[in-house]
């Protein structure tokens, strides 16, 4: 049987215990887990953005649009949730799609503007893959 808890065992934790759990724990997970999966082999380097004085105006266009891309990507496929759950009306359904249209549009007049391709804006994480899944 367990004893009755004592009424200091009804208080929270002081921080610094707190911490030391924290740190305690993070520590036993870095042990268990490797820093790259070791099945995981990327079959070519990850693409780094150059940071060469002549360059540095098109690389920031590739982290915004790819930025700008992501979020695209993720307002269209809650519309398509949005659609197949019938919450829109067909005025808005329409509305929607002409709006994403236009906007995939944009995207991409910007992308020849500073040189770059849809493909240039799905960043390769490393192990984690790339940034937007694939077409």
């Amino acid at each position: 049987m367990t004893p009755p808890a004592s009424p200091r065992d009804d208080r929270p934790p002081e921080p610094s215990d707190r911490l030391g759990e924290v740190a305690d724990a993070a520590a036993r997970a870095f042990r268990l887990l490797p820093a790259v999966p070791r099945d995981t082999v990327s079959p070519r380097p990850a693409r780094r953005i150059s940071t060469d004085p002549d360059t540095v105006e098109r690389d920031l266009m590739r982290l915004v649009l790819t930025l700008v891309e992501l979020l695209r990507q993720l307002m269209e496929r809650q519309a398509l949730h949005r659609v197949d759950a019938g919450d829109l009306t067909e005025e808005e359904e329409e509305r929607l799609g002409a709006t994403l249209m236009i906007l995939h549009d944009r995207m991409e007049g910007l992308c020849v503007r500073y040189g770059l391709s849809m493909s240039d804006l799905n960043l390769d994480l490393g192990p984690l893959g790339t940034l937007l899944p694939p077409d």
